[in-house]
């Protein structure tokens, strides 16, 4: 936070305004964190129910798609803090621990959850342009030590995050209030750019550089879809529905964490000082909060994409919720969605912490 001025011996002072003139932020975005909860919450256990009851772990798409659940339920259960945080008025009322825990928890959803897509991404192109040579390498040992690895990274990724950030204590409108921020005092010059390198990585290893992956996947599946004409029509039920399915899973990350990345970007430019004005800061101050709401609305968006996407999905969930006995062993499951074009195989598949700026934000 590049905000303040310091004192030793006192509260830190803004010399910008923590959100300008819009207080409705602080009633509008804990709703929209609340909604997000309950959502999320309800579709995210859904899937795991799914998953473990009728699809099983017998599938490499299944492990991915169950783990991709799981990091978005352990991400949600933070934002009732997050709401209380906000509708407080950046009041931060649960200590320190809680403070780095919740961070990087989610820094951590981000990580994982783009780095699920993009080991979904990489399946689906081995299985469909080297359905043959992959067979050996697409099996589920290899899918649960790729999930281990990614949980690994991740925590890796955004445990610095976790690390710098902390509480603090701030004088704002003629008032004393502890935020969770990390802050860019004057004795510590060294913290933004740790800030501004943290913010440049998770652009790159959380956006730029998995998108890119991924889009690279897709283009290499159209040129072989374009090259096998006749078995694509073949298979045209099972291949068109998982595709749809990780495309509309890919297509919602995108959207809803791209304006989060820019304005991160800005916030950025905002810590090595390249912007130094206090509207531009009103700007992204007001604007990162949204951000940060449909970024967040990403982890609550797979269960219902999968529920209009995915029939058999669809099929399992209300086999689930009637309480049958009748075993699924029979039936298509998650991943026969998801066969490719040569042979069927049975697959399928799915920040922000708060700034260190003016306002908590994502790192």
């Amino acid at each position: 936070m590049d905000n303040i001025t310091a004192d030793p011996n006192a509260a830190l002072k803004l010399t910008c305004n923590m959100t300008g003139h819009h207080d409705f932020i602080f009633t509008f975005i804990p709703v929209v964190y609340s909604c997000n909860f309950i959502i999320g919450i309800v579709g995210n256990s859904l899937v795991v129910a799914v998953i473990y009851f009728c699809l099983k772990l017998k599938t490499v798409a299944n492990i991915f798609v169950l783990n991709l659940a799981m990091s978005d339920l352990t991400f949600l259960l933070t934002l009732p803090i997050w709401a209380i945080y906000t509708a407080t008025g950046y009041e931060w009322l649960f200590g320190d621990f809680l403070c780095k825990a919740i961070a990087g928890m989610a820094l951590l959803n981000l990580y994982t959850s783009v780095f699920l897509l993009t080991a979904l991404s990489i399946d689906r192109y081995l299985a469909i342009v080297h359905p043959v040579k992959s067979r050996r390498c697409r099996t589920v040992v290899y899918a649960r030590v790729t999930c281990v690895l990614v949980w690994v990274v991740a925590f890796l990724l955004s445990l610095p995050t976790a690390v710098i950030r902390g509480t603090h204590s701030i004088q704002h409108n003629n008032a004393t209030i502890t935020v969770c921020a990390i802050l860019d005092k004057k004795d510590h010059p060294n913290v933004a750019m740790a800030v501004a390198a943290l913010s440049l990585m998770k652009g790159v290893l959380g956006f730029l550089l998995p998108i890119t992956i991924i889009l690279t996947c897709y283009c290499l599946i159209g040129r072989s879809l374009l090259k096998a004409r006749d078995i694509q029509r073949n298979s045209k039920s099972n291949g068109d529905e998982v595709l749809s399915m990780l495309a509309a899973a890919v297509l919602s990350f995108f959207l809803c964490w791209t304006p989060h990345q820019i304005f991160n970007f800005m916030d950025m430019l905002l810590l090595l000082k390249v912007i130094d004005n206090c509207n531009v800061t009103e700007i992204i101050d007001t604007g990162m909060p949204f951000t940060i709401c449909v970024a967040f609305f990403n982890s609550c968006m797979n269960p219902i994409l999968y529920g209009f996407v995915g029939k058999n999905f669809r099929r399992n969930l209300l086999k689930l919720l009637r309480c049958s006995s009748t075993s699924v062993a029979s039936h298509p499951t998650l991943s026969t969605k998801m066969s490719s074009l040569s042979y069927q195989t049975s697959e399928s598949l799915h920040l922000s912490v708060i700034k260190p700026s003016s306002l908590p934000q994502a790192t």
